[in-house]
């Protein structure tokens, strides 16, 4: 046992850190909480108060040992526990957060927000049902709390509940006035939208514009820039908010040390990192994975760093098989991975998600690597300063739309989409196994619904009804879509048999019944992205408009690239009126399906290793212009 006056030191010290803690001298106050641990090592609240000066200072790996050790001493003490957990959670550690949320002595009082932050650590960690119990009993302890009202919102979306999603997405608007109110503004129109629910659409929309262009620097951490997209914006918009959050989500990260260039850089192969939570089967994996298998290794090494879950799926092992190293950070901080791709001496980084659920994107605001870029993933600035370059070619990312990117323009000189040639073909469905008529044209959109508008409802239904020899294919999510575009149609005179509703299906099976189709309308000013390279590959051609905006832009780049520019038109009235006339014309639409069939791996946007070779000479311009001193500069395309 320390003797009382050791105990007494050790007191001494432990306030003087506890001042300096007051006064955020992070450094006087680890230094006061050691010198206090050294004369009484088992006192639990200086471990704790260390614990916490240590995160603050950005010590994260010495603030868990410090963390442990007090919740150790005391499995009583709320506050241990909950910054405890809190370490875990900021590393992406969710299982262990609640690992240590549920060893808090059974004892103990769990107040509102033990309650709160556990149920937004089973959320994060996908336990969704057990989420809604925890967020419910801090609603119980505090019902004023639009935080917890907007986590509990997303929680019933991800189990599908829509309708009590939106109802706690409101209750969250009318309580803050704030961050909290713009970001469930978002998702309750984004949800919405998803449901094809339009009554509030319009007041909406307005007060979520009206609420951004008001937001100031002070806590971007809750917006949702991709709600945006799908909405009728304005680049510069799309671009603030891109930048409100990135500003926000990155406000305590310090860049590590430059890294070594020129002479000082380490010999051999370029080396590029990829970072995504979408290694797995999903549509960035679909488009990216030939890409990666015709990597010219001799010059390139390339590493996945990868937040993704292990599907299992084919399409993941082809990925990971692809690349030299594949490195699972789903249980590093930031800090680690950032460290880990400077320890791996990146040349170049590569973000594929952007402002998208589940990114990750803000750990580059470390530097770890001379060149750092974003592609694919997300279609608009992401208004960070640490992205040196967006990649994407002359049509969606023209060099004179340059004042609506953060980032520099890196262009491809045909289209910035990636393709997979080894997909599979399937031979189409029959029409009668997919409820569709055998002697009528079939128009189609499988786009997600939150693209949809009410604008391109009437002009879909302007094409059905002076093309009454046509029926619209449509992909219906849920229930809610089946019912609300029911009476959508109806409104405008469309009778319901004129409208088809497919249910969702697995890839294979979509690319099947996809080639039952005559042609694909698509929507703006969100296109049709990897389900419109899914319709040119089956044969089927797109119909679109482009737009002022990167997202708005994308299909007419894929028809573009295949030899179709005519397919993207000037305006909606060009749009209705070819709609028409290659409904009307079967000669027609049977030139362009045999093009598209015939030409199929001769088509640019088919080419996977042409795409590959240009994608390789961007990402050496990229390196070379770093390696020589000079900064990130417009990078027109080359042919």
């Amino acid at each position: 046992m320390k003797s009382a006056a050791l105990k007494q030191k050790a007191l001494q010290q432990r306030d003087a850190g506890q001042r300096a803690s007051a006064g955020r001298k992070w450094a006087v106050a680890i230094a006061a909480f050691e010198r206090a641990l050294a004369l009484d090592p088992e006192d639990a609240q200086s471990w704790l108060f260390l614990a916490h000066a240590r995160v603050h200072s950005g010590n994260t790996a010495d603030a868990l040992i410090a963390a442990e050790r007090a919740f150790a001493l005391d499995q009583g003490n709320v506050l241990s526990c909950r910054l405890l957990a809190d370490i875990h959670s900021g590393a992406g550690r969710f299982a262990k957060a609640i690992e240590v949320y549920t060893a808090l002595d059974p004892g103990s009082p769990r107040d509102h927000d033990f309650w709160a932050e556990y149920g937004n650590a089973l959320w994060l960690a996908r336990r969704h049902r057990e989420a809604v119990d925890a967020l419910m009993q801090a609603l119980s302890l505090r019902i004023d709390s639009a935080i917890v009202h907007h986590r509990l919102g997303l929680a019933f979306r991800d189990l599908g509940m829509s309708g009590e999603s939106a109802e706690c997405f409101r209750t969250a608007i009318a309580l803050d006035k704030g961050r909290i109110r713009t970001a469930a503004l978002s998702l309750v129109l984004y949800d919405s939208r998803n449901a094809c629910d339009w009554k509030n659409l319009e007041a909406d929309t307005a007060a979520l514009l009206t609420a951004i262009d008001t937001t100031d620097d002070s806590d971007g951490s809750l917006l949702a820039p991709f709600a945006l997209i799908a909405l009728d914006t304005t680049p510069a918009q799309q671009r603030r908010i891109g930048e409100l959050r990135s500003r926000s989500i990155t406000r305590d990260i310090k860049p590590l040390p430059p890294p070594q260039i020129g002479a000082a850089r380490h010999a051999g192969r370029i080396r590029v990192g990829y970072l995504s939570a979408d290694f797995s089967q999903h549509a960035t994996s679909q488009l990216l994975v030939e890409f990666l298998e015709r990597r010219d290794s001799t010059r390139f090494e390339t590493f996945l760093y990868s937040h993704s879950i292990a599907d299992g799926s084919a399409l993941q092992q082809r990925v990971r098989a692809a690349c030299e190293h594949f490195v699972d950070v789903n249980e590093m901080s930031n800090l680690a991975v950032a460290e880990r791709m400077r320890s791996d001496e990146l040349d170049i980084v590569i973000d594929l998600k952007g402002h998208t659920r589940d990114s990750r994107f803000e750990l580059l605001a470390y530097r770890p690597a001379a060149v750092q870029a974003a592609w694919l993933g997300y279609p608009a600035a992401t208004g960070a300063n640490f992205i040196d370059y967006m990649i994407g070619d002359p049509i969606v990312l023209p060099l004179e739309h340059a004042p609506n990117y953060s980032e520099q323009i890196a262009q491809l000189p045909i289209c910035y989409q990636p393709n997979d040639r080894n997909r599979p073909l399937p031979e189409a469905t029959p029409r009668s196994e997919l409820g569709l008529p055998e002697d009528a044209v079939v128009l189609c959109c499988f786009n997600q619904t939150y693209k949809i508008s009410p604008f391109m409802l009437d002009i879909w239904a302007a094409i059905l009804q002076a093309a009454p020899n046509t029926v619209l294919w449509i992909l219906a999510w849920d229930r809610h879509v089946l019912v609300n575009l029911r009476r959508e149609f109806d409104a405008r005179g469309v009778a319901a048999e004129r409208v088809i509703f497919a249910p969702k299906a697995s890839p294979a099976q979509h690319l099947a019944r996809l080639r039952a189709a005559d042609l694909f309308l698509d929507t703006w000013p969100c296109n049709a992205h990897t389900t419109a390279s899914e319709a040119l590959w089956c044969g089927v051609p797109v119909l679109t408009v482009p737009g002022e905006t990167f997202a708005s832009r994308v299909a007419a780049s894929l028809v573009t690239a295949c030899g179709l520019a005519d397919l993207a038109c000037k305006d909606a009235e060009s749009y209705a009126h070819l709609a028409v006339a290659l409904a009307s014309e079967a000669e027609i639409r049977q030139g362009l399906r045999a093009h598209l069939e015939q030409s199929r791996m001769e088509l640019p946007l088919f080419d996977s290793e042409r795409f590959t070779r240009e994608f390789e000479a961007l990402l050496q311009r990229m390196h070379e212009r770093a390696q020589a001193g000079l900064p990130p500069a417009p990078l027109p395309a080359k042919n």
